[in-house]
């Protein structure tokens, strides 16, 4: 009978082993702090962990869940089968499940980030002239699309078209934001984007999502700047600052690209703890200091 238990663990490991990274449906069955306990069709017990949750998600016993199977590791001789719906393997599949080009493999899905349940970004690319990628997955009327967002407790799903030109795939990563000019510094993956003043929190976004998923989206730190529309303000280097401010807080400041005290004032105060080993109290003091300048 051992032997038998323990052969029906192996196959159950193996199957799911083989199924890596496709997406099953489960039946809730318990709702734990830590965990959701599901079972499959056959009856085997599978998890969904709390960092493998949509945060807005809610379960209840007896509601189906659809998941991806995303690691399966033996503890105590039993197989331990963990989904996930935060993975950005979960977006790709439900992709290929609504839309057929990308199944089919005319439509190439070449990169997914995502903040779980806030935003999601996917660059597509067509091996087909006559297809277009963006069209094809958001649909006609957004029909494609808006089934992956239901799934995904209205997670915004951005589809971008990719390009190999590295200074359009970033205005692109970067929409809805209208760029003026780029500089890109390859050596240290850095890019300086310089926008009109009204399409800086465009490019940010709500809590700096927008950036953030465009700066994993393209490989590289993406740093804003305002565009003066051609008028010169007066402007002061950060090291004239050197004895108000302490130089470790301007080799911080220089280290994201900020120089002169406009290009730190023309940021808020989040963005620089964001972007910065800053403390928020450190950050409000060297506003203070730099503002003075101006008054």
């Amino acid at each position: 009978m051992q032997k038998v238990k323990d052969l029906e663990k192996d196959i159950l490991y193996q199957k799911y082993k083989d199924i890596g990274g496709e997406i099953i449906t489960g039946e809730v069955y318990q709702v734990l702090s830590r965990e959701v306990l599901l079972i499959d069709a056959e009856g085997n017990e599978i998890s969904i962990p709390r960092g493998e949750q949509i945060p807005k998600d809610r379960y209840r016993k007896g509601e189906n869940v659809r998941a991806v199977v995303h690691m399966v590791d033996m503890v105590n001789g039993s197989p331990k089968i963990i989904l996930s719906r935060t993975s950005p393997v979960f977006i790709e599949r439900l992709f290929e499940q609504e839309v057929p080009e990308v199944y089919d493999g005319l439509i190439t899905i070449k990169k997914v980030v995502r903040e779980p349940g806030e935003r999601a970004k996917v660059a597509v690319e067509s091996y087909d002239d006559r297809i277009d990628p963006v069209g094809a997955c958001v649909g006609m009327k957004g029909s494609r699309i808006h089934a992956i967002v239901r799934e995904l407790q209205n997670e915004n799903i951005d589809v971008i078209n990719y390009t190999e030109n590295l200074e359009l795939y970033i205005q692109r990563a970067l929409s809805p934001a209208k760029i003026v000019s780029i500089k890109i510094d390859k050596e240290n993956s850095r890019v300086a984007v310089y926008l009109k003043p009204d399409q800086v929190s465009l490019a940010i976004g709500k809590g700096g999502l927008n950036i953030k998923l465009a700066s994993r989206l393209v490989g590289m730190e993406i740093d804003v700047f305002r565009e003066n529309d051609g008028q010169q303000e007066e402007d002061v280097d950060l090291d004239e600052f050197s004895d108000e401010i302490e130089s470790w807080v301007i080799d911080e400041l220089k280290r994201i690209g900020l120089d002169s005290a406009r290009s730190v004032l023309n940021l808020n105060k989040e963005e620089l703890v964001r972007r910065t080993d800053l403390e928020e109290e450190t950050v409000e003091g060297v506003f203070a200091v730099l503002k003075k300048e101006f008054e």
